[in-house]
């Protein structure tokens, strides 16, 4: 094995991990930069995430700003450090809407993907720019897995979409395709060189005491 070789194994594991419910999140209603608790489920669900990610050492515990973030993080048995870059979509006039809501508003079918959607129905913040965010918050990761460390990440559901669209060096309208639940956690590894899905939207909280997630195995 040739040291670059050994420097394409040696990376760590990059875990995502999404808040636990709030209010909004449970009745489908975009939720950006209002700053919403946990629901006394959504801290359940952020509780059931300690020993799937416990018994690991990282080499950074990143979280968003919010509130609602931080909460799960703490939850899960964490002391997570503030990345700005990783807060949510800023949906604009759209917060607080749902998707039905919208849709009915518009006329036609909308989805908050489409780059073609009419004045006063589009994102304050366009996807490119998410997209850039999600890129500096890889930028600032990746040094650290870079090293073999493992890094553990809490935000939020599109903002962690886009992030592992970017990961995975595909467009970050790809997002759409990858569904999180609440309280989930996603983990990557580099294989080869390139960044690959382990396992996507792992929920604790929905499992049996018989069949939960075990901890991450270690190395």
């Amino acid at each position: 094995m040739n040291a670059l070789d050994a420097r394409r194994h040696s990376q760590g594991r990059l875990i995502l991990v999404r808040h636990g419910e709030t209010a909004w999140s449970r009745t489908g209603r975009y939720t950006g930069r209002t700053d919403l608790p946990l629901t006394r489920e959504g801290e359940r669900q952020a509780s059931t995430l300690h020993p799937y990610l416990a018994g690991r050492e990282y080499g950074a515990v990143l979280t968003s700003p919010l509130s609602r973030a931080r909460r799960t993080a703490a939850l899960a048995g964490f002391t997570a450090e503030v990345e700005q870059n990783l807060v949510e979509w800023d949906y604009g006039p759209l917060e607080g809407r749902t998707e039905h809501e919208i849709t009915t508003a518009v006329g036609r079918y909308w989805s908050i993907w489409d780059a073609s959607a009419p004045d006063g129905f589009a994102p304050r913040e366009p996807l490119a720019e998410v997209a850039t965010r999600a890129d500096q918050a890889l930028g600032r990761v990746l040094p650290v897995l870079e090293t073999g460390s493992d890094v553990l990440v809490f935000a939020h559901a599109h903002l962690l979409r886009i992030l592992a669209a970017r990961l995975l060096q595909l467009p970050s309208r790809s997002a759409a395709k990858f569904a999180l639940s609440p309280a989930s956690a996603s983990v990557f590894s580099c294989r080869d060189g390139d960044w690959a899905v382990v396992g996507w939207n792992f929920t604790p909280w929905r499992c049996h005491e018989a069949t939960r997630p075990q901890p991450l195995p270690t190395r």
